[in-house]
């Protein structure tokens, strides 16, 4: 992996781990708050990176409209939304209820932007 990328990865990591439990955000939400709007999809690469890392909860990064579009990416077909449901999260048809709750938005909740 190049340098650049890695460093973008770890950037990526660092936001994830300030999402709070019973919360989640977006691939788009943490791209823009990195200043890379258009990186959606490269967040969504780091998080696929990122299930070796017991540290980075990526079953709290979902798409913009709710949808539990990395969950093929975890053990057991269902283990991101159990994992979301632990957290006091329903989810329906593979997609958050009440996502606009449930959202948190890093260029709203963390300083640095």
């Amino acid at each position: 992996m190049a340098a650049d990328t890695q460093n973008f990865f770890e950037k990526v990591y660092e936001v994830v781990k300030q999402v709070p439990y019973g919360r989640v955000t977006s691939y788009g939400a943490i791209a823009k708050y990195l200043g890379a709007a258009r990186s959606a999809r490269m967040v969504g690469w780091a998080m696929n990176a990122s299930h070796t890392m017991e540290d980075v909860p990526a079953h709290r990064v979902v798409n913009k409209v709710g949808l539990l579009t990395g969950k093929f990416h975890f053990d057991g077909s269902n283990l991101m939304q159990q994992l979301l449901e632990n957290e006091g999260i329903s989810v329906v048809d593979h997609k958050i209820v009440d996502f606009d709750k449930h959202f948190w938005d890093p260029w709203k909740e963390m300083p640095n932007h």
